[in-house]
């Protein structure tokens, strides 16, 4: 399910409850993209907190990430590109949400309510008449708090995250399958930040800005997978990424993808000195478990991998 049930504290009239399938596989990062992923690429840091490379790089619009996702996809094409041309995007809204959620059903992955030992936000400002906290006044470093059950990193707080969808002030109660708009005169962003309200970074919370908008608060995660289309346009449905076309589960059907096959078929990025750890997440018979992570990239020449 995606949006807030209508008795959850402190909802907003933009969190439509409704079911959404996620019919492909796809990719996610288990951080936000850092300050020196972005220098590698971009070579310039745009950022109001330069205290750590690794913090999550922010004073980043929509378009500035589609500069980013642009210039790392060529790079790879020069390097040999990816099986299958593989290269990476921003997530879907739904995808950003199921992969937030990981499972859970709570206002936050972590349960009906959050600290600021497990989230970067404004600890004065608790949610739903929770204790107040430490209130950080900046970001942090990715890694810093507990990930999700899923193992992605700061899925609540420290940045808002920018979705590849167009804003749509409501998404209905109708069950969708891979929903994705992409029309719109401003973009998703999810997540909350260091300096909003609990209310703010639950994974039902939903917000938008002008794409050419920056600001201290906002950055971005990569995503990998299958080519996006607008809601509504014909799709392949019920197929998997194309990397794991032919790749079957144990019992034959070929509605469940082998896991070790899934994540070995990823190809080996040649990135410098920049590690994109992506983690597997795949709904359609799998009932969204997460699948082994991955990390791409090379360091010193030689692959990493978890």
């Amino acid at each position: 399910m995606m949006g807030s049930p209508a008795d959850e504290a402190d909802r907003l009239s933009t969190e439509d409850f409704h079911k959404v399938s996620l019919t492909r596989g796809y990719w996610l990062a288990d951080t936000a993209v850092t300050q020196a992923a972005w220098q590698a690429i971009i070579g310039r840091n745009p950022v109001e907190f330069q205290d750590d490379k690794f913090n999550p790089v922010e004073e980043v619009s929509w378009d500035n990430a589609q500069e980013f996702i642009t210039e790392l996809n060529r790079r790879i094409a020069e390097a040999g590109g990816t099986e299958e041309g593989m290269l990476f995007r921003l997530p879907t809204e739904a995808e950003w949400e199921h992969a937030c959620r990981a499972g859970t059903d709570t206002p936050f992955s972590f349960g009906t309510n959050i600290t600021p030992e497990q989230v970067n936000y404004n600890g004065n400002r608790p949610y739903a008449n929770g204790e107040k906290g430490a209130y950080r006044k900046k970001t942090v470093p990715v890694k810093s708090l507990p990930p999700n059950p899923w193992g992605l990193y700061e899925m609540h707080g420290n940045v808002w995250e920018w979705c590849a969808d167009s804003w749509e002030e409501h998404l209905g109660e109708q069950p969708v399958a891979d929903p994705y708009h992409a029309s719109g005169s401003f973009r998703v962003m999810r997540g909350g930040s260091w300096g909003g309200n609990g209310r703010n970074v639950r994974s039902a919370c939903r917000f938008h800005y002008s794409p050419d908008r920056r600001d201290d608060n906002v950055g971005f995660r990569l995503a990998s997978g299958h080519k996006l289309r607008p809601h509504g346009s014909a799709q392949d449905k019920g197929q998997p990424p194309p990397w794991t076309r032919n790749v079957r589960s144990s019992d034959g059907q070929g509605g469940a993808w082998s896991r070790k096959k899934c994540w070995l078929l990823v190809p080996r990025l040649c990135l410098g000195m920049i590690i994109v750890k992506l983690r597997f997440i795949w709904e359609a018979g799998l009932q969204g478990q997460g699948f082994p992570s991955r990390s791409l990239g090379t360091r010193g020449g030689s692959e990493e991998s978890e």
